[in-house]
Parts: C-alpha cells; sequence; structure tokens
C-alpha cells in the first residue's frame, strides 16, 4: 500500500510510527558523544560523510535513484532545504560547547511553539486544544529535567541554539508541501555540507578504528536512519504533532546514557521525563480516538 492509497487515518498512523522511530534513532546519539573523546567538530568531518552515505544507501533502497536528477533540477525549496538543514547541524554543535546542557534543551523544546506559529502561518494549519496542552506539559516537562543541569551560559550559545530551533521548526515545514518535492537528496547533501564547512575548525581527528567505527555508526544512525524517517514521517502527520513526538527525545537520551553507562539521572529528570513521556503518549492517545 503506497501513501497514496493510504486513508487519512492509516496515513495518521504511519507517521506516527515513523517519526516515533526517528525520534528514538536520534535520542541515540548521546551514546556516541560519551564513547568518542573528540571535538564536536572533529566528529562532524567523518560523521557527515558517512550519514550523506547512508542517505543514499536509504535512496537506493527505496528505489527513488530519480530524486537526484529531480533535486538538481529541483525549485529554490529544495535548495532551500539544504541550506537550513546544514544551517541546524552547525548551529547545534558550537551551541553545546558554548553554553549548558540545560539551555539549549530549554531553548530547543520551544520547537512546537515555533513550529504551530510557522505551520498556523504558512500551511494555515490550527493546532488543537489537546495538542496545546500536551505541548505546554511538555515544555513543562523539559524545563524540569533542565534544571538539574550545571549553571551557567553565554549569550552566544544561547543565540545559536535559538537558530537551531527555528531551523528545526522551518524544516518541518518545508518538509510537508509541496509533496512531489523529493526530500532526502537534500538532506544528503546537507550533511555532507556541514561535514565540509567543519573541517577548518575540527582541531583532532580519529586515529583508531574503534573511534572511526563509532563515529561512522553515529552516521549511520542517529543521522541516516532519524533523519530519513523524519523526513517521510514529516509528510504524514501535522507539524505540531511531528514537534510533538520529537519531544520524547529528552527524556530517552539520558535513558539509554544510563543503560550503558550507568549514569544515574537525577530525580528531576525523571520527573521532567515522565511528564514528557505522558503528554505525548495522552495526545496520541486522544488523537487516535478522534481520528477513529
Amino acid at each position: 500500500m503506497t501513501a497514496a492509497t493510504l486513508t487519512p487515518a492509516q496515513a495518521h498512523s504511519r507517521g506516527v510510527l515513523i517519526i516515533l522511530a526517528s525520534t528514538i534513532s536520534w535520542s541515540l546519539a548521546g551514546l556516541f558523544v560519551r564513547a568518542v573523546h573528540l571535538d564536536a567538530f572533529s566528529m562532524l568531518v567523518l560523521r557527515g560523510p558517512a550519514g550523506a552515505a547512508g542517505m543514499i544507501i536509504l535512496i537506493l533502497c527505496f528505489g527513488r535513484i530519480a530524486d537526484f536528477a529531480v533535486f538538481v533540477r529541483a525549485p529554490g525549496k529544495a535548495w532551500l532545504y539544504t541550506a537550513v538543514s546544514a544551517a541546524t547541524i552547525l548551529f547545534f554543535i558550537p551551541a553545546l560547547t558554548l553554553t549548558t546542557i540545560a539551555h539549549v534543551a530549554i531553548i530547543y523544546a520551544t520547537v512546537p511553539f515555533v513550529a504551530a506559529g510557522l505551520g498556523f502561518a504558512i500551511l494555515g494549519e490550527r493546532p488543537t486544544a489537546t495538542a496545546v496542552v500536551a505541548i505546554f506539559a511538555a515544555i513543562f516537562g523539559v524545563a524540569l529535567t533542565a534544571t538539574g543541569a550545571d549553571v551557567g551560559s553565554s549569550l552566544l550559545g544561547d543565540f545559536l541554539a535559538a537558530m537551531m530551533t527555528l531551523c528545526t521548526a522551518f524544516l518541518m515545514i518545508l518538509g510537508r508541501r509541496p509533496p512531489d518535492v523529493p526530500m532526502l537528496p537534500p538532506a544528503a547533501v546537507s550533511t555532507l555540507l556541514a561535514g565540509l564547512i567543519a573541517i577548518p575548525f575540527a582541531s583532532t581527528f580519529p586515529s583508531t578504528p574503534h573511534d572511526i567505527g563509532l563515529i561512522i555508526a553515529a552516521g549511520l544512525i542517529a543521522n541516516t536512519l532519524g533523519f530519513g524517517l523524519f523526513v517521510i514521517g514529516s509528510r504524514l502527520i501535522p507539524v505540531v504533532e511531528t514537534a510533538l513526538i520529537g519531544a520524547l527525545e529528552t527524556p530517552l537520551s539520558p535513558l539509554w546514557v544510563w543503560l550503558a553507562f550507568a549514569e544515574t539521572p537525577s530525580l528531576t529528570t525523571i520527573l521532567g521525563g515522565a511528564i514528557v513521556t505522558f503528554a505525548v503518549l495522552g495526545h496520541l492517545w486522544i488523537s487516535g480516538r478522534q481520528q477513529r
């Protein structure tokens, strides 16, 4: 059954599952950061080509090799998607080095608000009352999680995190229409472009097969799989719901690190993660009932 033959309810259910899988893939990025002790830009130099190669493999698996030709001849939207996607990656890396993780998390948690505003202005999508309530609950949960982080911040780092948040919300809008523009080729190009731009800023490079293997795995799993699923799933459900499900990355990321490295999360992290989880699952349950 193709996307064109799906009923609205089937398309919605499939979109939810795809975005959930994308969120889980992205949440695994922390494991690779913990395992490889390199500066962020040095990781990005190798991760970029690995992620781009994975995107190409994904395109081939879908039998969409012709999408590259479509992308080359595509209107400005596809090239805009490429530029915004590369900028999102490049804003995110220095933001983590210039400000605290707590500040980045709190600022990034405003993605549902930004996406809702852009979705209403550009796509005319009005968020439901339950979605708005769930967004506020998710924002509160993310903020509560971030309160356990170290205090200290850089204004420049906060600004870069805000720019990353704006770019992420805009990507959600660009991924929604028009449906005939392929998004995976520009995603592959943007990933490679981010790696190339990072070269002048890298100070160290991986020298062992262990580090190289982990960085390549990060590119394939946290980047290729996560982004590929995001591009596909974001076409099937509203922008606000895409952002809301993506909020699950906040409680999932420390969970994987705790399981792998025995880093016990704080009480505020557990409480905040629980709030985010229940907010998302509650909204999905209500949304599913409304679809039926």
